[in-house]
């Protein structure tokens, strides 16, 4: 059995992807996996150091403004297409999770008669989802969408990361043990909160930037552990804070923190939400807006706030930490909402594609 999977970019895209081809290869251990990316995509490390195949198409943007550029867009699309018809042959379901590559696979199973599954994480469907809606592939949706034709998609819920999901299940029975358990391992000996600061899988020049404009404050009141990015530059540690490229373990870095400053990717946001969190969102202010749509769900709970990157500033952190800290330690427990996303995409998938 051969299932083709297309998630690339980011990190948002592609370990949901892989959190289902781990969930597949559970009741189907013979099945061959084809993850589909670009040549410059994170999916570069992850899906390789996952240990699963890995293809690439032409990375085809869609143009937002009439350019030369824009105006190649058809040509790449057209050699993305053609390599994509070669890598969903034999494929007997298809899954993508929006973002570059997904476009041309939908197209590509749609031509081959290959039943293929769409899932959207966010609030607002991208562009490379609705044109595999367009074309006929079964629809979920992370969280219910209020309008488009997604708003009659399945809810599945939003994939969360097998470190994660057994995080939570290690939690739930005694979240203050686990907790405490999970500072102890991060070496954590201070009594201060420990405050998490998150730029997204690439990390945000922006968040820090004000970060380290608010440091000396931070560090009265906080231990701060902050994810700069992998392309950023990495600053000076000092004492209460600690920073790094990337956190590799983040079950155990969500479990320890007393607060969390950053991007409300949906994944994130999932995250955040299973391993009861409180967060700062400072959603990214590009694409088509749906980082600032997609903790709605956690704010009408009253675990977010959201703050317009356009006021997000040292100012603010002065003026609101201490009453967002208050705020935070109301919640000291996880939720399951998402538990079971992985193995109702998988059920989604055996069904559409009648795989018994």
């Amino acid at each position: 059995m051969k299932i083709v999977l297309a998630g690339a970019g980011t990190a948002g895209h592609i370990e949901p992807a892989l959190a289902v081809a781990d969930e597949w290869q559970k009741e189907f251990p013979k099945s061959k996996f084809e993850f589909v990316g670009t040549t410059t995509g994170l999916e570069n490390v992850l899906v390789t150091g996952a240990g699963y195949k890995l293809s690439t198409i032409p990375k085809v943007t869609l143009p937002r403004a009439l350019s030369p550029a824009g105006l190649s867009a058809p040509i790449r699309f057209g050699q993305a297409l053609a390599r994509s018809l070669q890598i969903v042959n034999g494929a007997d379901c298809v899954i993508g999770f929006g973002g570059y590559v997904s476009a041309p696979i939908y197209f590509a199973a749609a031509i081959r008669r290959i039943p293929f599954v769409i899932h959207e994480a966010n609030a607002i469907p991208g562009w490379a989802n609705k044109f595999g809606a367009f074309l006929g592939g079964a629809m979920a949706v992370g969280k219910p969408v209020k309008a488009g034709k997604f708003r009659n998609a399945e809810v599945v819920g939003l994939p969360l990361k097998p470190a994660i999901s057994s995080a939570l299940d290690t939690a739930k029975s005694d979240w203050p043990a686990a907790r405490r358990s999970a500072k102890a391992k991060l070496g954590l000996k201070s009594d201060k909160p420990l405050l998490l600061i998150l730029g997204g899988s690439q990390g945000s020049a922006a968040i820090n930037s004000i970060i380290a404009s608010s440091l000396a404050n931070l560090l009265t009141d906080f231990e701060v552990i902050h994810s700069v990015g992998g392309k950023n530059q990495l600053p000076l540690a000092s004492a209460g804070y600690q920073p790094v490229a990337y956190i590799e373990d983040m079950a155990t870095a969500y479990l320890a923190a007393d607060l969390i400053i950053g991007r409300s990717g949906a994944i994130t946001c999932a995250e955040v939400n299973a391993l009861g969190k409180y967060a700062i969102f400072v959603p990214l202010a590009i694409g088509n807006g749906e980082q600032a749509r997609n903790a709605d769900f956690l704010i009408e709970q009253g675990r977010a706030v959201l703050v317009p990157q356009i006021e997000f500033s040292a100012q603010w952190l002065i003026k609101n930490m201490p009453s967002v800290l208050m705020k935070s330690r109301e919640f000291t427990a996880g939720n399951e909402s998402d538990r079971a996303a992985v193995a109702n995409i998988v059920k989604l998938m055996r069904r559409h594609g009648r795989i018994g």
